[in-house]
């Protein structure tokens, strides 16, 4: 498959942790947003090792797996990846409601540090997506 499916972005809208791997880096935990158009994008440091590794080669994976107690599944998805400078900050503001209470006032000083540092989206575009259910 070379698209993400309507079940698999279902999937994806859940706050689940993805697993980001980029040429020459080891998997990072990550938070991450599944688009209406079926790419998936999450924000960072513009000068991130995982930035400068996709300037060098623009491809990345993203694996999401169910949590210990469902059945199992999870969904892969590998492609290219744009770094996009705009959008960076409101994605970030989304990605912590969706994993933090933002009532906790550590959690919302958090984010306020995100929010007052440089960020970046980096956006990956599918051309292999696998999934499995049991």
């Amino acid at each position: 498959m070379t698209a993400l499916t309507e079940d698999d972005l279902a999937f994806l809208r859940r706050p689940l942790h993805g697993f980001l791997t980029v040429a020459g880096g080891q998997p990072r935990p990550v938070w991450f947003e599944a688009t209406a158009e079926g790419t998936v994008q999450l924000f960072t440091e513009p000068d991130s090792p995982k930035v400068r590794r996709v300037r060098r080669d623009p491809h990345a994976s993203l694996i999401v797996a169910a949590p210990v107690g469902e059945r199992e599944r999870w969904v892969s998805a590998t492609g290219r990846v744009t770094l996009e400078g705009d959008g960076a900050h409101e994605l970030a503001g989304r990605l912590a409601a969706r994993y933090w209470d933002l009532d906790d006032p550590a959690r919302a000083a958090d984010l306020e540090g995100i929010l007052a540092t440089d960020q970046i989206r980096l956006v990956l575009h599918p051309e292999k997506v696998r999934r499995y259910a049991y």
